[in-house]
């Protein structure tokens, strides 16, 4: 396998769904289920049975990942409940927002369901969001699937589904879990996200045919111990899975104007030369269709640049900079 491919993250509901959802630069279109309710889950799969031609759809599974159920109305300070129940020692700091805004949580409540805050964040905080919180005491308990997660996961099976993202993928048990509703014979990309995950990657993961990794960036840059550490994580993904993909946190210049920045084309460039074939773009810049389209864009022009010029010989090679020098 040597083609790059690139995914995107849409719903049909989106006004740009259609543009993109035709475009051959695209390979396929993740469906993220954050913060969909299950009304608006079937609408969007009646709009995908309305589709003219079958396109390549991912329904992402949120299952063990901590997220925002309800947040109260609290002036004074962050009170919110989980979809699951946790416990931690308390004080202590709670990133949002991907580590860009945080909070100091003051204790649990409802058997570690409820969380009150000393204060909050600076932004606001919403349903479906989700949250970090490192420290060694941390533990998520209850069952891998809440009952609305399992409503989804059904509400996806009946709409046809058969291709699947699930999230904060830490040990076997959890995947042989998801298979076991969706169906053994269902492709599955595996996020690994956190450093339960990476330890899972390293000690447990066996390659299957139906089974991908997926370096998520976004939370596992936040929940890794140092920042620098990055490397060797997406490096230990694709040593175990040459199939796998790296998502999130590229491109993301493109939000403060059309012109990428040279760091861009490098991580591109550093993810491809690793071996990265499969590569997917973050929701904020999906999210706009300019902002998606300026990052396609960008994409295939690297696409085209890069991926050729590594098929070719040294002395092709110093052809092609003579002509892109003028040195004829």
């Amino acid at each position: 396998m040597d083609e790059l491919k690139l995914m995107v993250t849409l719903w049909p509901s989106f006004p740009h769904f259609p543009r993109f959802a035709q475009d051959e630069r695209i390979w396929g279109i993740r469906l993220n289920s954050a913060q969909i309710e299950l009304a608006d889950l079937n609408k969007e799969i009646e709009l995908i049975k309305a589709l003219p031609e079958k396109i390549p759809l991912f329904y992402d599974v949120k299952g063990w990942q901590v997220r925002v159920e309800h947040v109260y109305e609290n002036p004074d300070y962050l009170d919110l409940t989980l979809n699951h129940r946790i416990s931690v020692k308390t004080p202590i700091p709670v990133l949002f927002k991907a580590g860009e805004d945080g909070a100091l949580l003051e204790r649990l409540e409802e058997n570690g369901k409820r969380l009150i805050f000393r204060g909050g964040p600076f932004l606001e905080v919403r349903k479906g969001e989700s949250l970090h919180i490192r420290h060694p005491s941390y533990v998520v308990h209850g069952p891998t699937f809440t009952d609305f997660e399992l409503e989804k996961i059904e509400t996806a099976k009946r709409g046809g589904f058969k291709k699947y993202f699930l999230s904060y993928v830490n040990n076997q048990r959890y995947v042989d879990e998801f298979l076991e509703l969706v169906g053994q014979d269902c492709e599955v990309w595996l996020k690994i996200e956190s450093i339960e995950g990476l330890r899972y990657v390293a000690r447990e993961f066996r390659k299957k045919s139906n089974l991908f990794l997926v370096a998520a960036c976004g939370d596992m840059y936040v929940e890794i111990e140092r920042p620098h550490q990055i490397m060797e994580a997406i490096e230990l993904i694709i040593e175990k899975d040459s199939e796998a993909c790296a998502g999130s946190r590229m491109l993301l210049s493109v939000v403060d104007g059309p012109v990428p920045s040279l760091a861009d084309f490098l991580q591109l460039a550093w993810l491809y030369d690793k071996g990265y074939r499969n590569m997917m773009l973050c929701d904020e810049i999906c999210l706009k269709e300019e902002l998606l389209s300026t990052a396609v864009n960008i994409f295939e022009s690297f696409r085209e640049n890069y991926q050729s010029r590594s098929r070719i010989s040294q002395k092709q090679k110093t052809t092609w900079i003579k002509d892109f020098l003028h040195l004829h």
